[in-house]
């Protein structure tokens, strides 16, 4: 079994159910722009465009994971792990009003860990069997 790039911790998995109820399918993106660019932001399912710019990561809890390709230069060697903590971002991320922020967590691959990575897929090519 490929690497995975991208995480979630149980206390996130929570807080993505919370928001589902409230909200359907949900997405994330992270852009490493500024103020809380940075940090993973949940939107629901397709309310935040993806393109050729941005790179799919991977699923968490049932929610798929883009990041800008730019942003993805920087990350590339790391696993990323989605957690959540209390307090207020400064973003338009659907687990604002909750009093909580999501955050990414992360640690460099290990040399064998990057002999099998998982794929990762321009957002506007994702094959089905991916997702």
């Amino acid at each position: 079994m490929p690497t995975p790039r991208i995480l979630v911790t149980t206390a996130a998995e929570a807080t993505i159910d919370l928001l589902r109820d409230e909200h359907g399918p949900l997405m994330f993106h992270q852009s490493g722009g500024c103020c809380d660019g940075s940090s993973p932001m949940c939107f629901t399912k397709g309310e935040f465009r993806v393109g050729g710019n941005d790179v799919w990561l991977g699923r968490i809890h049932g929610c798929d994971f883009f990041m800008s390709r730019s942003q993805f230069e920087y990350w590339q060697h790391t696993q990323l792990t989605v957690d959540v903590v209390k307090g207020r971002g400064a973003s338009f991320s659907l687990e604002i009003p909750l009093g909580v922020r999501f955050l990414i967590r992360s640690r460099l691959f290990t040399e064998d860990e990057e002999k099998d990575m998982a794929p990762v897929y321009a957002g506007d090519e994702v094959p089905e069997a991916a997702q």
